[in-house]
This record gives structure tokens, C-alpha cells and sequence, in this order.
């Protein structure tokens, strides 16, 4: 993971957190257990970092849903 990348993990992890009112921490290891960091966020880094803050958000939260960790 490069820089640019790490960042917009950080960025991602935290906005999820607080839009859920979760902590950083939780959402972090629910993003990693399930494969949503290296599998999705790292990967689609280049098309994901030129969406809005709420798209990116709402995309997420979707994503742990179909994974079971969200409700």
C-alpha cells in the first residue's frame, strides 16, 4: 500500500465511524476481517478518491452489509 492509498484508507475508516458513531478501531478491524481494505477500498483507490465523501460513505456501509457485518 502506498501513501496515497494509506491516507485515503484512513480518510475512509473514520468518515464510516462517525457516520455510524463507531469507533475508528471498530471499523477498522469490521473493514479488515471481512477484506474491505485490501480487497475493495486499495484496490478501487484510483475510481474511488474522485467520489464524494457521502458517496464513498454510503458505498461502504453497502458493502459490510452484503457482508454480513453491517444490519
Amino acid at each position: 500500500m502506498d501513501y496515497k492509498s494509506l491516507r485515503f484508507t484512513i480518510f475512509c475508516i473514520n468518515n464510516v465511524a462517525a457516520y455510524l458513531g463507531r469507533s475508528a478501531k471498530e471499523i477498522y478491524h469490521l473493514m479488515q476481517d471481512t477484506n474491505v481494505i485490501d480487497g475493495y477500498i486499495v484496490p478501487c483507490y484510483d475510481t474511488l478518491h474522485t467520489f464524494s465523501k457521502e458517496y464513498i460513505v454510503d458505498d461502504l456501509i453497502s458493502l459490510m452489509q452484503k457482508k454480513g457485518v453491517l444490519l
